[in-house]
């Protein structure tokens, strides 16, 4: 999710398109705190780790 959130970053940045940025924003914010929570020991989704 992370790596989905930056390569939507990039091509909104390129493209100037700001609704790719937006949803870039919000992939990276969900999957830094997901994987947060994973590396804490909290299981994500029924998995005791996110990644």
């Amino acid at each position: 999710m992370i790596v989905l959130g930056l390569i939507l970053l990039i091509i909104g940045a390129l493209t100037g398109l700001s609704i790719l940025w937006t949803i870039g924003i919000i992939l990276l914010v969900i999957g830094a705190i997901l994987w947060v929570l994973g590396a804490m020991g909290h299981a994500v989704g029924g998995r005791r780790h996110y990644w």
